[in-house]
C-alpha cells in the first residue's frame, strides 16, 4: 500500500468529520461491501482463509486479501499463521471485533424488518445469525 500523506486536505477533512460524527469513524473501519460480511462470518469463531473464501464465494481473492489486511490493521481481526508446511492461517475477531456483534445484529434486524416493508426476499433470518464463541 502507498503511504498516506497526513497533511493532505482529504486527511484533514477526514479528521474533522471523525471528530464531528462517530458514524464516519465506524464506516471508515467497517464500511464498504465486504468488511461487514467478513466480520459476520467470523462471529461464529475462527476460520481459515479457505473457509472464509467458501463462505463468500462471490468475493475475489484480491478483495478478500485486501479487506482481511485492512481489518487486521484496524485491529478488528487477528491473523494467526502457524509455521508448518503447508501454511495454516486462521482469522479470528479481536475483542474490538467481537464488540461489533450487537451492531451487526441490529443491522440484520433492520434488514429483516425492511425486507417486509419493501417486499425484498431475504433467504436468511435472525435464527441463522452466528452465535459468539
Amino acid at each position: 500500500m502507498t503511504a498516506i500523506k497526513e497533511s493532505s486536505t482529504i486527511q484533514e477533512n477526514k479528521r474533522f468529520v471523525f471528530d464531528e460524527c462517530p458514524i464516519a469513524y465506524a464506516m471508515d473501519r467497517i464500511g464498504g461491501y465486504w468488511k461487514p460480511i467478513i466480520l459476520y462470518h467470523l462471529l461464529g469463531g475462527s476460520k481459515r482463509y479457505s473457509e472464509i473464501r467458501k463462505c463468500i464465494p462471490t468475493i475475489t481473492e484480491k478483495m478478500l486479501i485486501q479487506h482481511l489486511k485492512q481489518l487486521e490493521n484496524d485491529q478488528l481481526i487477528i491473523r494467526e499463521a502457524k509455521p508448518i508446511v503447508p501454511p495454516h492461517v486462521t482469522y479470528s475477531l479481536t475483542a474490538s471485533g467481537k464488540a461489533l456483534r450487537p451492531v451487526l445484529y441490529a443491522l440484520a434486524e433492520w434488514v429483516v424488518e425492511d425486507s417486509k416493508i419493501t417486499a425484498k426476499r431475504i433467504s436468511k433470518d435472525l435464527k441463522d445469525f452466528p452465535v459468539s464463541v
